[in-house]
């Protein structure tokens, strides 16, 4: 399965129910209300973190209490480490999901690792998140933000250590990035540095807006050539990248794919395609545009005819990092991202849409 919908296979991983044991967890067990351990720490900070908590977060199983500074954080979320190491934090465990990266940290991250050890990273192993190892890390907190967590799952792990889980209000794999970053500061006690840190990368989504108005109300789409045609939904975060620099998606789109985060289409639904702009990630950009194109159906759209497409490489990091869009990960993209929507949404077929050096 393509890395960029990867998160579709991991959300019916992580609905298997958690049959493993925890009562071997050597540094005993906790539910979501108990306190976080905490060490001494001096300074400012010391005091800015003790006048932050407890703090409580609601979520889709209800809520959870933090006590105290956490120190030893384990990330279930995909793409919960970017937020966490933004605030200035390294996680002692991250959750794998794209591949490749030491720690599950992409190159967007890495000056924020310091001299610190990478993290540990947990493996995909087809049932869901690996308990006795997240146990095994003796975490104070564990942040499952971005994610499919099922109530066993969340009940098996908050016997150890607080979690928050994804947020109620959004389909799994739904939370918007700067809710994501919100809650987490939340979380590390952090909330103000949250905050600045979304402003900031709101305003380049602002800036990107204020260079390129052709952008306002034109309509665009995220999609990908798996398992025929599957298009990302309005609560897909590759999807908010496009409603965030101003463009419009498609008025059916969450209709047509239902309740998730995205899902394949038929051929007659070929029209979600005929945006002014549409953005695919690629296995590569040469055979698999190709094979787009020699689509009777897809070839024949002036989304194609007029060159208003965007092509990203998934497997590259401008690729990983349009999956993950998060607070860190964003910026990267809208540097490589935003020049190559100006050139599509033109709508000449002689303005090539170039692809990014790196």
């Amino acid at each position: 399965m393509p890395r960029a919908t990867r998160a579709s296979r991991l959300s019916g991983l992580l609905a298997s129910v958690l049959l493993l044991a925890v009562t071997a967890v050597g540094c005993g067990s906790s539910d979501s209300d108990s306190s976080s351990s905490s060490t001494n720490t001096s300074g400012s900070e010391a005091k800015a973190s003790a006048d932050a908590f407890p703090v409580t977060i609601a979520h889709k199983f209800g809520s959870t209490t933090i006590k105290s500074e956490p120190k030893r954080i384990v990330t279930v979320g995909l793409t919960d480490q970017d937020a966490v190491l933004a605030l200035g934090k390294v996680p002692v465990g991250t959750t794998e999901w794209l591949g490749g990266y030491k720690g599950a940290i992409g190159p967007w991250a890495q000056d924020k690792l310091g001299s610190a050890a990478a993290p540990t990273v947990l493996k995909d192993t087809g049932t869901g998140p690996q308990v006795e190892k997240i146990a095994a890390l003796k975490p104070d907190l564990i942040l499952a933000v971005y994610s499919g967590l099922t109530k066993a799952q969340y009940q098996s792990l908050s016997q150890f250590a607080p979690v928050v889980a994804q947020p109620k209000a959004y389909n799994d794999y739904g939370v918007p990035w700067q809710q994501q970053t919100e809650e987490i500061g939340q979380a590390l006690g952090k909330s103000a540095e949250a905050k600045t840190l979304v402003a900031g990368v709101e305003a380049k989504f602002e800036a990107a807006k204020k260079v390129n108005p052709a952008f306002a109300g034109a309509s665009a789409v995220m999609a990908t050539p798996y398992e025929g045609v599957f298009v990302y939904g309005s609560q897909d975060p590759r999807s908010r990248l496009l409603s965030d620099l101003g463009f419009s998606l498609p008025k059916d789109l969450d209709k047509v794919i239902g309740d998730t985060f995205g899902a394949n289409i038929s051929k007659e639904r070929y029209d979600l395609l005929d945006q002014k702009v549409a953005v695919w990630i690629v296995p590569d950009t040469t055979t698999a545009v190709t094979k787009l194109h020699d689509d009777k159906i897809y070839g024949d759209l002036n989304v194609v005819k007029q060159g208003r497409e965007v092509f990203i490489k998934e497997t590259s990091d401008y690729g990983n990092a349009v999956s993950l869009s998060t607070v860190l990960s964003i910026p990267y993209v809208l540097d490589r991202l935003v020049p190559q929507l100006a050139a599509a949404v033109d709508g000449k077929a002689s303005t090539k849409v170039e692809q990014p050096a790196s």
